[in-house]
């Protein structure tokens, strides 16, 4: 065993190993450090069994690699990380791995917290909405198709159609005569623009002359009253100026409408001026047309 002494003052305790100073152990030590020796290989080359003095021999010099121990929880702390990547909780890391949930905590504390897990009666409902949409997106499929298709069996009309489909739209929407009532003038009244269209067209091929129309909306006066007006004004192809005072319905809050939104306008209504023969002809060709298709020998359509 390498005998070391002591040398007062000079500030390393004085220690000697023969007659090397500690000087020139550390100087050994630290060489053999740096060629990646381990402690107990530098102790048994330098023949130094004491701990404290091999301590501060090899004082400030980092172990090699190779010395060095893994960190045990290295794996456990990949393992979370994993894990909450996954979208586990802490308590499902912690169940997983068998470690505390502060390390969890300090482990995975950068990554993004998991979206919150629905109860079964959430799953539930939300199956069912998705159900749901998936059918009606079929069902507005069929129900697109259908129409499509209907529309392409009707083509392009003759006026003997157009004047049968006006004179029904009429009997069906217009103003009629009752025998308490007296009404005999043409007054049509429709929400639908594809109705006034047809209506217009109907009024044309029968001969009416457009300066003989007068117009007039009638709206809930919670609506946008200026926007309907126009609206119908475009669609009968008219100057709004020329349409009468529009009439405004009350609103009760106490209601509850459907007919809202950005898509109301109301109703347009539609009055021919020096009408009466006209709506006594309507009326004879509507008996006509119930005429034309009764199968009984009775007069269903007295005139």
């Amino acid at each position: 065993m390498t005998e070391i002494r002591r040398r007062p003052g000079d500030g390393t305790g004085g220690l000697r190993t023969g007659a090397a100073t500690f000087e020139d152990l550390r100087e050994q030590a630290i060489a053999l450090r740096r060629e990646g020796l381990s402690r107990r290989q530098i102790r048994d080359r330098l023949s130094v069994h004491n701990n404290d003095i091999l301590n501060r021999l090899l004082d400030g010099e980092p172990a090699p690699e190779w010395t060095k121990r893994p960190n045990a929880k290295d794996d456990l702390r990949a393992k979370a990380r994993e894990l909450r990547l996954q979208g586990l909780t802490y308590d499902q890391i912690q169940v997983e791995l068998g470690c505390s949930k502060s390390s969890i905590s300090l482990w995975v504390r950068d990554l993004p917290r998991p979206a919150p897990k629905r109860t079964l009666g959430e799953q539930a409902t939300l199956a069912s909405r998705k159900r749901w949409e998936r059918e009606n997106a079929v069902r507005d499929k069929q129900r697109t198709d259908a129409k499509s298709a209907a529309r392409s069996e009707i083509g392009k009309l003759g006026d003997k159609e157009l004047f049968a489909a006006g004179v029904a739209l009429y009997w069906a929407e217009g103003a009629k005569d009752k025998s308490y009532d007296r009404r005999e003038k043409v007054h049509f009244i429709n929400s639908d623009p594809g109705v006034i269209r047809v209506f217009i067209a109907w009024l044309d091929l029968i001969g009416v002359e457009r300066e003989r129309i007068r117009y007039r909306v009638a709206i809930h006066e919670s609506a946008d009253v200026a926007a309907a007006e126009l609206y119908w004004a475009d669609l009968v192809g008219v100057d709004v100026t020329l349409f009468a005072k529009t009439t405004l319905k009350r609103h009760n809050p106490k209601t509850t409408r459907k007919n809202v939104g950005e898509n109301y306008r109301g109703c347009l209504i539609l009055y021919v001026s020096q009408s009466a023969d006209l709506y006594r002809r309507i009326e004879g060709w509507w008996c006509g047309i119930v005429d034309a298709v009764d199968l009984t020998d009775e007069d269903q359509c007295p005139v």
